[in-house]
């Protein structure tokens, strides 16, 4: 594996007498696209919120390009972007001025968040719809712009969060070589969905949670080979016989 980027160590979380998190331990290599799955309730969005800063583990260690994110939090934020599930935007603004925004945020002073903001609008085909409120635009554009957001300040690692929920198959696509394309260019990536299919196309690793653990961890190739051949085994497969088929609502 590449040289690691992210390194997490025996992470416990718990919200009263509730264990979200029980000694999750996983290391992301640089340029890795690396999914953290898991069903409702796995724990894994409590997981990403420990490893982009937003709440602080109970016990364990976070480095994440060689800083602790104990003692160097504030470093850490500006390696990372961050993509959540629920649309971060102002509707009322458009594309360009949500990206200035959200550049100005990250650090960048008026002309280089401009300048990087149509840059990411290109590479998510929205150059031309650049100056059109939000608003307008289709959930699958809103998904795109949301990546975007995610690049301004040129982050290290990413944290995409189910970044393809519920748009349409020429968004996804357009999603999927973007992040191929960051990864090829030595962007580090934590991806969750569950769309299995989406796991198994493009992530390097995989990790499943389940009960605040992580259960099971290694390529989506290896992961199905354990059950069955890799042809005809699907990584829903090895996911419902991991974790069952219990609904968790």
């Amino acid at each position: 594996m590449a040289e690691a980027f992210l390194v997490a160590e025996d992470l416990h979380k718990s919200f009263n007498d509730f264990k979200a998190v029980n000694g999750v331990s996983f290391t992301i290599g640089k340029g890795e696209i690396f999914g953290l799955l898991g069903p409702n309730g796995a724990g894994k969005t409590t997981t990403i919120r420990m490893l982009s800063t937003v709440l602080e583990p109970d016990s364990g260690e976070i480095t994440i390009g060689g800083y602790s994110i104990r003692q160097d939090a504030e470093a850490i934020r500006g390696l990372i972007g961050v993509c959540p599930q629920d649309l971060a935007l102002y509707e009322d603004l458009s594309a360009l001025e949500n990206m200035v925004f959200f550049g100005r945020m990250a650090g960048l002073n008026g002309r280089d968040a401009r300048t990087q903001a149509m840059s990411h609008l290109k590479l998510m085909g929205l150059e031309d719809r650049a100056r059109g409120k939000v608003a307008k635009y289709s959930g699958g554009m809103k998904r795109r712009i949301n990546l975007a957001i995610a690049l301004m300040g040129s982050p290290q690692l990413v944290f995409l969060d189910e970044p393809t929920v519920g748009i349409d198959p020429q968004s996804r696509n357009n999603i999927f070589e973007t992040i191929r394309g960051l990864r090829d260019k030595g962007m580090t990536i934590l991806y969750t969905t569950h769309y299995m299919e989406e796991a198994d196309r493009l992530c390097d690793r995989i990790a499943i949670m389940d009960g605040g653990k992580v259960i099971r961890m290694d390529t989506p190739y290896q992961l199905k080979g354990e059950i069955g051949s890799p042809d005809k085994v699907t990584l829903e497969d090895v996911f419902l016989k991991l974790t069952g088929r219990s609904l968790r609502d």
